[in-house]
């Protein structure tokens, strides 16, 4: 049976953190049901904006057993896999497969720097490990590997590959693999400087694989959503320049620096982050908050905004 592909908005999701630095597992449930009632269509647990390259390996096994057990409703489950080899990699994903997660996204290990032959490689040995739907993060920013959009297609054969989220500044890539129609989705990004949601969702894109729902799900999830249908392009315009101040605050800063801060500026489970990460400024933080309520964010979601200074201590 074909695996069940994401569509529309993928939110990568921050890990919620006590004040003692533990994983909060309360706060992941609220979080999971907060993005569910929003329009959320699947969520990446660990990935990026999660401080997975933070989290000791038993944490890391800890999140998977003890979040799938929240799922709300059909919202799809997927986390972060990649560990800093091969070997390493396809435990974490046999791991996610067996606690009943929905898949696994990988990216290239990082520092290595290792070509694209040999990540190619890497991820066909993960994808033939256990048999569970996957997507690929190409994201060279992070792990300097970048994938070609020909190493892209020859993955999309394998039917365990479901979803690539692309964070290349190449529209043309995009592009490529669009015209190829491969039996994948294919998302990118949501950063307003890589510019690559508009002409990923005008190319037929299937969403947005993003940090931004963290902050704005509703709005995240009309932009992330297929124009398959009249409307859905204007929509998306609306929505899109509307947000652009909270899609730019997003990335001001490494992630999930930006968003983290202001989450627990708005009262939302997000807790403080692992050193040597720290919380925005407080003068860029009000910045942040000032865009949300004049875009009436606050008042639409029910969040009352404690003053900079004190969340982002």
């Amino acid at each position: 049976m074909a695996h069940k592909k994401p569509i529309g908005s993928f939110v990568a999701l921050v890990t919620p953190m006590n004040d003692d630095g533990s994983v909060d597992y309360e706060g992941f449930r609220t979080l999971l049901n907060w993005q569910y009632e929003h329009g959320t269509s699947a969520v990446l647990i660990m990935g990026s904006t999660g401080e997975v390259s933070m989290l000791s390996p038993e944490e890391r096994r800890a999140i998977v057993e003890k979040t799938v057990p929240m799922r709300p409703g059909n919202m799809q489950m997927y986390y972060g896999c990649t560990g800093n080899n091969t070997e390493t990699t396809i435990a974490y994903v046999q791991h996610a497969k067996s606690a009943g997660a929905d898949g696994a996204i990988v990216a290239a290990p990082a520092y290595i720097g290792a070509d694209n032959q040999a990540i190619t490689d890497f991820m066909f040995e993960v994808l033939d490990s256990t048999d569970l739907a996957m997507g690929f993060y190409n994201n060279p920013p992070r792990v300097k590997t970048d994938l070609h959009w020909t190493d892209i297609l020859k993955l999309a054969k394998h039917d365990n590959m479901v979803v690539l989220k692309e964070s290349t500044t190449r529209v043309g890539q995009v592009a490529q693999v669009a015209a190829a129609k491969p039996d994948m989705s294919i998302m990118c990004c949501c950063s307003p400087n890589l510019g690559l949601v508009v002409p990923t969702m005008s190319l037929g894109g299937h969403g947005t694989a993003n940090m931004t729902g963290n902050l704005i799900p509703a709005e995240m999830a009309t932009i992330s959503t297929p124009w398959t249908k009249e409307g859905d392009a204007s929509a998306f315009r609306e929505a899109y320049l509307r947000n652009l101040p909270i899609l730019h605050f997003a990335y001001s800063a490494i992630n999930p620096v930006a968003p983290k801060t202001m989450m627990r500026a708005l009262g939302l489970p997000s807790g403080p982050m692992r050193k040597p990460l720290q919380p925005l400024a407080p003068a860029a933080l009000e910045a942040g908050l000032n865009a949300y309520r004049e875009l009436g964010l606050d008042r639409k979601y029910g969040l009352d905004i404690r003053p900079a200074a004190i969340a982002a201590e």
